[in-house]
C-alpha cells in the first residue's frame, strides 16, 4: 500500500542508522546496476518495500530497453538465440548489456563470420555497458563508460579439441585465467588480480585456438575497431598480430579470461 502524505514526510525522520543503510543501499545499487538506486529510493514510499522495489526495478529495466536507443545505446537481449548471445542473464538483470549500435553491428558480423567458418559456434558477450550517461563507471572496469567497449568470452574445447558450445570455465565468464608467462611484477597498487584461490574451482577446459584466432583476426581487420586487449602470452600462443592488439598494462585487470574490444 502506498504511503499517505504524513507518512512520506516521516521518511526524513528515520533514525540515523536506518537512514545511513538506505543511502548505502541506494549508492551500492546505483554502482551495480545504474538504475537500481532509483528503484530503491522510490520503494521507500511504499509499506511493502521489497515487492515494490522488485516491481519498480523491473519496470525501470524494461523502460531502459526502450529509451536507451534514443540516447545512442541499445541492449542485446538475454533471449537472443543467434551466433551472438549474452553469456548470462545476470548481465541483463544488472543492465550491463548495452552498447552503441555500431558496436553491436560489429559484434553481430564478427560472430556470424566465426559461425560461418565453424557452424554451431556461439560468441558470448560478458560486460558491455550501462544504458545511460557517458562517463558513468561500470565497476570493476576502468573503462566501459561510453557504450564503445565490450568484453567477449573466449571459446573453449576439451582435450581432444572438440568445441564446447556456449560454455565458459567460470559461471560468469570472468576470473578463470589462462596461465602463462607474465612480465608484470607483483604490486599492491594494481587491479591485476590473480585470484589463485579461485582457480581450482573452475572447469578445466582449454582454449579453442582456431575459433579464438578467427574471431580476433576478424575484429582486427574491421576498420571500426580501435583496440583489442589480449594478454601477451595468449597473443603469442594463438599466433596473433596487428597494431590493434594491445596489452592493457600491469595496473589493469588480466585479459587472459576475456577479450576486451572497443571502437
Amino acid at each position: 500500500m502506498f504511503y499517505s502524505g504524513p507518512a512520506i514526510s516521516n521518511l526524513t525522520h528515520l533514525p540515523m542508522p536506518r537512514l545511513f543503510l538506505h543511502l548505502l543501499g541506494i549508492f551500492a545499487l546505483t554502482l551495480l546496476t545504474q538504475i537500481g538506486g532509483i528503484a530503491w529510493a522510490l520503494a521507500l514510499l511504499f509499506r511493502r518495500r521489497l515487492p515494490a522495489f522488485a516491481g519498480l526495478y523491473l519496470g525501470l529495466t524494461v523502460l531502459a530497453v526502450w529509451t536507451a536507443p534514443l540516447l545512442g545505446r541499445s541492449a542485446l537481449s538475454c533471449f537472443e538465440t543467434g551466433p551472438l548471445q549474452m553469456q548470462s542473464w545476470v548481465y541483463c538483470a544488472t543492465n550491463r548489456n548495452y552498447a552503441a549500435p555500431e558496436l553491436w553491428q560489429v559484434m553481430q558480423e564478427a560472430a556470424a563470420t566465426v559461425e560461418a567458418a565453424y557452424p554451431g559456434t556461439r560468441t558470448l558477450v560478458l560486460d558491455a555497458g550501462f544504458p545511460f550517461l557517458t562517463g558513468f563507471p561500470l565497476l570493476p572496469h576502468l573503462s566501459h563508460d561510453d557504450g564503445e567497449k565490450i568484453d567477449l568470452a573466449y571459446y573453449y574445447a576439451d582435450a581432444a579439441g572438440d568445441y564446447y558450445p556456449g560454455q565458459t570455465r567460470s559461471p560468469l565468464g570472468y576470473f578463470a585465467f589462462e596461465q602463462g608467462e607474465s612480465n608484470c611484477p607483483d604490486h599492491w597498487l594494481s587491479l591485476r588480480w590473480d585470484l589463485a584461490w579461485l582457480q581450482p574451482l573452475w572447469k578445466t577446459y582449454g582454449l579453442d585456438p582456431a575459433r579464438n584466432r578467427i574471431l580476433i583476426e576478424t575484429l582486427v581487420d574491421d576498420r571500426r575497431i580501435g583496440k583489442i586487449f589480449v594478454e601477451p602470452h595468449l597473443q603469442e600462443s594463438l599466433g596473433l598480430s596487428g597494431s590493434k592488439i594491445r596489452f592493457q598494462g600491469c595496473r589493469a585487470a588480466r585479459h587472459d579470461d576475456h577479450i576486451h574490444v572497443q571502437l
